[in-house]
């Protein structure tokens, strides 16, 4: 379930740590940002991660290629995809692991991607139109050995998992999600031959066939303490989830099969239905209901790929969840506030949790 790239030896994960801050390629490079006095996290998990602010660089104005063209890419090498402006964009693991953010979007429809790899968690943001500046970095800061980063207008910290601002100017301001599946490229390239695929042209030098973080991601052991660890499954197991406040409900990518599945399923005062294929590697959670009020149920399609689902009408469903052909062709299920991450980031960040083991 994770990418097959070189590993080097954990031994080694301080001097690459260093050595991407000592080359932070435009960054601050270890300048600091003074935070206010008020969090909404509990201060005590959160550390600073070493490299400093900018000193892991994010990617500004990335280019693309084709995914029926572009090389450097292993077929089970994971990545993140999401559909915007009528394209699918791609976002390698590889790049992602030795920069965390990509600004992206036009002037006039900005965002920001965002990966974490200690916790393997993706997702993407709409910029600020109105912001001078509407670009994010990494902040070099940990909540929860996750992801902080900052706006670069106000420099108020984000939780990436907890999708809110935790301190500064735009405290309690949350983050509006866009839709992202992560899969490996393979699968993609099934779904999607004409996606474009981020190139390893970002404007800065990385050894990107070697994972950063060595065996992490095979080894029980964490980089950083979290508040809380629930040994209900392995800490590094992939799992998606959907949270709502301090509460979550996951699913193990592991356990849909070689089949496609549907889970019509409820969360909280949420009707959602969770789709997966574990030899495929994907997964996506979307609600059930329509803007009309009205509730479907779905069945999975096999081999139909960028189609995954059909529903109680009769319509057919793609992977970001837009209705391909049917009575409501050209619908769109509403995203929810749901993403891929490590089993104990999960237990770190939300209070009670629910599993699925499907």
């Amino acid at each position: 379930m994770f990418p097959s790239r070189s590993k080097n030896s954990l031994v080694l994960l301080t001097l690459t740590t260093l050595a991407v801050t000592a080359c932070g390629g435009g960054g601050n490079g270890g300048n600091t940002i003074v935070p206010s006095a008020e969090w909404l996290v509990p201060t005590r998990w959160v550390v600073d991660g070493g490299p400093g602010v900018d000193g892991i660089p994010a990617i500004e104005n990335p280019t693309f290629e084709s995914a029926a063209t572009i090389g450097n890419i292993a077929p089970s090498d994971l990545v993140i995809a999401l559909r915007y402006g009528g394209q699918v964009k791609v976002y390698p693991h590889a790049i992602m692991d030795y920069h965390e953010i990509v600004n992206d979007g036009p002037a006039d429809a900005p965002f920001t991607m965002s990966y974490c790899p200690l916790t393997a968690s993706a997702m993407a943001r709409f910029g600020k139109v109105s912001a001078a500046d509407p670009s994010f970095g990494v902040s070099g800061f940990l909540y929860n050995s996750n992801l902080l980063l900052y706006d670069r207008e106000t420099e108020s910290f984000w939780s990436q998992m907890l999708q809110v601002a935790v301190n500064g100017p735009r405290i309690r301001e949350v983050t509006e999600a866009i839709q992202v599946v992560e899969t490996t490229f393979e699968t993609l390239q099934a779904m999607y031959p004409d996606a474009s695929v981020m190139t390893r042209n970002t404007g800065h030098t990385r050894p990107y066939d070697s994972y950063p973080y060595g065996d992490y991601l095979d080894e029980p052991g964490l980089l950083f303490e979290v508040s809380k660890n629930d040994s209900r499954m392995a800490q590094k197991q992939r799992v998606i989830g959907i949270f709502e406040g301090d509460s979550a409900k996951v699913y193990q990518l592991g356990a849909f099969g070689a089949l496609t599945q549907t889970i019509n399923d409820q969360f909280n005062s949420q009707s959602i239905v969770v789709i997966g294929n574990s030899a495929l590697n994907f997964a996506a959670i979307y609600s059930r209901v329509l803007a009309d009020g009205t509730i479907l149920s779905f069945d999975p399609i096999q081999g139909d790929l960028p189609n995954v689902m059909t529903d109680s009408e009769g319509n057919v469903w793609d992977i970001f969840g837009t209705a391909v052909s049917g009575p409501r062709v050209g619908a769109q299920l509403d995203s929810t506030r749901s993403y891929t991450a490590l089993w104990f980031a999960w237990g770190a960040h939300f209070r009670t949790i629910d599993i699925n083991f499907n």
